[in-house]
């Protein structure tokens, strides 16, 4: 450059790239309509994967949406697209015309209401500068909502420049290629968190057979998991502490079955939270005394606000969703009636899901040393196999599964019942019902190390050996529709 010419401003550079991108989707609008052999495989793939993530009726935004497949594949309550190129906006709005289509720079995004779901597919590796994409997020997000992303590996840059000289792939301009960890960190300038994060598609063609073992199952498992074409990213606002007009009502659900001798202690032993606390107690066929103990002991404390309701199913999991749903709190909480739990740690609980630092909150026993018969030997060992199988299967650490004490908004757990048809509900403990749901709704999962006490009074209504066959099952099925998706 001659020393006497300006120096070109990093404005007039964005302006320059910008043009580019532009020009260049403008000219690949009608063939990204018509996607070639290569694309429409690892398009229908993408599409299969954010149909998982994204449950149908939701706000959803998708910033670069090209023609807007993707978006339409979601069957969104209200979609909106945005992109840069008016010939993408004009044959997305052409063929979904029940969707919202905006031509725009994502660099230069205003206001336009909050939306449950942000997606930046194949984005943020086009863009100029994504950390401040990232921030006027929050122009667009409420505490709840969940940004997805998903872009090219570094892995794959040599494949798919052969891919490009062999025509099999639309030509793309010079990319950013960013790893999951450098998505992460530019989150965290942001001010957002990382929830989880993981890799898919192996195979971007359609290969019968070759295609369903490789982006189904080797996909998923060491060390094939590394090679994946797309890195996934699923993140929300950072959490902070939740200023209420009035503190939350919490609602403590208590399924006791042959639980007489501990319901005096749950009555003095549960502790006072937010603007009060509710105890549902849900009596499930008991052979002893139980009901009558727990409706003469409500009488004595009628200062207290509780409910006794009689289980018409069975197990616990039947239980917990019949006090949840006679529950009038905003926050619900699952204690067990053996006490083994202490309810003074409920406040930890209560005071992790207000301030945002878990929208799941989850017991852990396995942390703290136990007292000698809180649980046997096989049972611990069964509990160390099923919380790696769940970490595993769920993308998140749960070092405890079987933790009966769980905590979660009401609102939350409404999405999780809505959406329950897709596990089904052979669950008798409950338990995996909501670890299932609150992973599939991308909840942030956070779990409470607590000291696991003995029982003091009668025996433990699990069956080791049938329910850990049970138990085993369930992993069987969650691994078809959780992890081989």
């Amino acid at each position: 450059m001659n020393s006497t010419e300006p120096a070109e401003t990093t404005q007039s550079k964005f302006r320059r790239h910008q043009e580019e991108r532009r020009s260049h989707w403008d000219s690949l609008a009608r063939k990204t309509a018509l996607r070639n052999f290569w694309q429409q495989s690892y398009r229908r793939r993408l599409s299969e994967s954010y149909r998982f993530l994204v449950p149908p009726g939701q706000r959803v935004l998708e910033l670069g949406c090209g023609t807007g497949e993707l978006l339409a594949s979601l069957n969104p309550g209200y979609g909106v697209g945005v992109d840069l190129s008016p010939r993408m906006v004009k044959i997305a709005g052409q063929r979904f015309p029940d969707l919202h289509f905006i031509e725009a720079d994502v660099h230069e995004l205003k206001d336009a209401g909050t939306f449950d779901v942000i997606i930046l597919s194949d984005l943020v590796n086009d863009l100029w500068d994504v950390q401040t994409v990232l921030e006027r997020l929050h122009l667009l997000s409420g505490p709840q909502t969940r940004i997805i992303i998903n872009s090219y590996s570094r892995v794959w840059e040599l494949p798919l420049k052969i891919a490009q000289a062999l025509g099999l792939k639309n030509k793309l301009l010079p990319q950013n290629w960013l790893t999951n960890d450098d998505v992460g960190g530019l989150l965290n300038l942001a001010g957002f968190e990382v929830i989880r994060c993981w890799r898919e598609i192996l195979i971007p063609v359609c290969l019968p057979i070759i295609n369903f073992l490789g982006n189904r199952l080797l996909a998923k498992i060491w060390p094939f998991h590394y090679l994946g074409l797309t890195n996934f990213t699923i993140a929300r606002p950072a959490p902070f502490h939740k200023v209420m007009d009035r503190e939350p009502l919490v609602s403590v659900v208590v399924a006791a079955r042959n639980e007489s001798g501990n319901i005096a202690d749950i009555f003095t032993r549960t502790p006072r939270m937010g603007r009060g606390t509710e105890l549902i107690f849900v009596e499930g066929g008991s052979t002893d005394d139980t009901y009558q103990v727990i409706e003469r002991t409500i009488a004595e404390h009628p200062k207290m606000d509780c409910k006794l309701f009689r289980q018409s199913g069975k197990g616990k999991g039947d239980a917990v969703r019949l006090g949840f749903e006679k529950a009038s709190g905003d926050i619900l909480m699952i204690l067990d009636a053996d006490l083994t739990m202490p309810p003074e740690y409920l406040p930890r609980f209560y005071e992790a899901i207000c301030s945002g630092k878990g929208e799941f909150v989850n017991g852990v026993r396995l942390v703290y040393p136990m007292e000698k018969k809180a649980m046997r030997l096989f049972n611990f060992l069964g509990n160390k196999f099923f919380s790696l199988a769940f970490s595993w299967l769920l993308g998140q650490p749960i070092k405890d599964t079987l933790c009966g004490t769980k905590v979660l908004w009401k609102d939350h757990y409404r999405l999780i019942a809505a959406n329950r048809s897709y596990f089904g509900e052979f669950d008798p403990f409950g338990d995996f019902d909501l670890l299932f749901g609150a992973a599939r709704l991308n909840l942030a999962i956070v779990e409470i190390p607590i000291r696991y006490a003995e029982r003091t009074y009668g025996d433990t209504n699990i069956q080791r050996w049938r329910h850990g066959l049970l138990l085993i099952r369930m992993v069987l099925f969650a691994i078809k529709r959780i992890k081989f998706i």
